[in-house]
């Protein structure tokens, strides 16, 4: 199965061009002599019912994508950023009942959109390595109404809602100070299909911080996670959205390249297919209700507005190595996915 790696787009450039013209092949290629189909007239009715899924479908990998930004789940929320246990549920089963389908930070900025024809991806995104997104048991599972926890018990519940997400970490390490402790958490993270960003080693604002500055913060961080974890973080979280004064120091930098860096709520994402994506600024969505300053803003209104607006969300075809959309939104799709490209 191929996987759409946005590492490899000047290969697949250089596919489209050397492939150009093999949907139509010479006269008398279509059948070989024995009267059975060829390659070429295979490769045809394969592409054809590729198109009639994607059609049935009514896919659009080419639409903008939910990336929710969850902060702490406590029993008495203090402030926006927090969630109770019971919102935190209510969150997800939304989600599930919505055709929503978890996948991790990486596998959207990578282009590993692995999810059913006509679901829809939804990114899950937790800040600052809190205690109460993750707090291992003595006997190494993830304690009751912890964030995790929540989120694997509500997918048991729901066959297909994956129970994965992408959690940003800053020093802080989930509340642990000893090395150990820190590792186990990590590695568990890592064992079990979960995500492990970069989020700074102090949470500082970048704005205005020199080159030095910038990197040491976020270097330092992605060192400490790969030496505890061998995970190497493939994308950051921006502490308060803010972009450092050149927004290529958060995508690389002296010991660290990211091939995506997240900013705080606002809007949903682009897709990585769409010209629209901007890998060193995507939107994230703050997770409340509707009201007060951020009722426009929120999760609920944009679930609510994708809601209203399906033909703007992103709906897949069921097929990780193609990238299908309706004919008219063609002007959308970046030129690196041409190859990819599957509009019906």
């Amino acid at each position: 199965m191929r996987l759409r790696f946005l590492g490899a787009l000047g290969v697949l450039a250089a596919a489209a061009i050397l492939t150009t013209g093999c949907d139509s092949p010479p006269t008398g290629s279509v059948k070989m002599a024995d009267g059975k189909a060829g390659p070429a007239a295979k490769a045809r009715t394969s592409r054809a019912a590729k198109i009639q899924r994607a059609a049935k479908a009514k896919a659009n990998e080419l639409g903008q994508i939910p990336v929710l930004m969850f902060h702490r789940i406590v029993t008495k929320p203090a402030t926006s950023d927090d969630r109770s246990p019971a919102q935190f549920r209510a969150d997800l089963e939304r989600l599930a009942r919505e055709n929503y389908v978890p996948i991790t930070a990486a596998e959207m900025v990578s282009g590993k959109i692995n999810i059913p024809a006509g679901a829809h991806p939804v990114v899950l995104t937790f800040d600052d390595s809190s205690p109460s997104q993750l707090t291992l048991s003595e006997l190494g599972v993830p304690q009751k109404d912890t964030a995790v926890a929540i989120l694997k018990e509500v997918a048991a519940r729901h066959p297909g809602f994956r129970p994965v997400a992408t959690l940003y970490v800053t020093r802080d390490m989930f509340g642990k100070t000893v090395r150990e402790e820190q590792a186990q958490a990590l590695t568990w993270l890592k064992e079990n299909g979960f995500d492990i960003g970069n989020h700074t080693r102090d949470h500082i604002n970048l704005r205005g911080r020199s080159q030095k500055e910038v990197e040491e913060q976020i270097g330092a961080i992605g060192a400490q996670i790969t030496a505890l974890s061998q995970v190497k973080p493939t994308t950051i979280a921006l502490p308060y959205g803010n972009q450092p004064k050149n927004k290529d120091w958060a995508m690389r930098g002296k010991g660290y390249h990211h091939t995506g860096a997240f900013l705080a709520g606002y809007t949903p994402a682009p897709a990585p297919f769409s010209k629209a994506f901007d890998p060193a600024g995507i939107p994230r969505i703050k997770v409340m209700e509707k009201k007060g300053d951020c009722a426009q803003f929120c999760s609920a209104a944009w679930l609510d507005w994708l809601n209203k607006n399906p033909d703007m969300r992103y709906t897949s075809d069921g097929d990780v190595g193609t990238v299908a959309y309706p004919k008219f939104k063609n002007p959308y799709l970046r030129k690196n996915f041409t190859t990819w490209a599957l509009p019906y």
